[in-house]
């Protein structure tokens, strides 16, 4: 699906390398968060760079992100500290007929900004949820008062982002295509489900997991 709402660069998020690779349709922004699961989240903590790979969920123009509120990466956040998130879906990998062409293939967005409180927590949490485990959020015992308490729920917008896509097969020098001695292509990566394993439980498993199996 592509729309007319286009990604406005800054310098910062502006594709230097692979530029032929740059997407600019926002709503291949919003694709491929809505499809990946982890995000890895960078900021500055004491000084030093703080990478942390976590779960979100995304509501419009923005993304939720949770901590505990004694984390110092939390912390640093809140202090209007700039924040750097990425995700990216590999697709395959590339066999070139040059070892320097060969590649992988993927969707990848990067979005610069800084983080704030959530203003509704209880909503950013759900939607976090059930972006991981859709059906969970009015299936299992929502947080407790003091869960919340305990829990920071962050909120960052998608305005400053690019977003980069390789497809298809590799690149080759000329010189290695009229020589042609070695296969060449790609190899796609398919991730499926697999069943569901109880947890000490005779319960049935609900409907929202077991049709994600399928």
């Amino acid at each position: 699906m592509t729309t007319d709402v286009q990604l406005s660069p800054t310098p910062r998020s502006t594709v230097v390398r692979g530029k032929k690779r740059a997407v600019e349709d926002r709503q291949v922004l919003y694709d491929i968060l809505d499809a990946g699961l982890v995000c890895h989240l960078a900021v500055e903590v004491d000084g030093a760079p703080f990478l942390i790979p976590t779960a979100y969920g995304r509501d419009g123009n923005r993304i939720f992100l949770h901590g505990s509120t004694g984390s110092r990466s939390i912390r640093s956040m809140l202090e209007g500290k700039q924040v750097c998130v990425a995700v990216t879906l590999v697709d395959g990998v590339v066999y070139s007929r040059s070892v320097f062409h060969h590649s992988m293939n993927y969707r990848s967005a990067i979005i610069h900004g800084t983080a704030k409180i959530a203003e509704d927590t209880a909503h950013a949490l759900r939607t976090i949820v059930e972006h991981v485990t859709p059906g969970s959020w009015d299936y299992a015992r929502e947080p407790s008062k003091k869960e919340l308490a305990q829990t920071a729920a962050l909120e960052i917008d998608l305005t400053e982002a690019s977003v980069k896509v390789r497809e298809g097969g590799p690149g080759e020098e000329p010189s290695d295509l009229e020589a042609n001695l070695v296969w060449a292509g790609h190899m796609p990566i398919i991730t499926t489900w697999g069943a569901p394993v109880p947890h000490e439980t005779d319960k049935a498993i609900p409907p929202h997991v077991s049709a994600r199996g399928r």
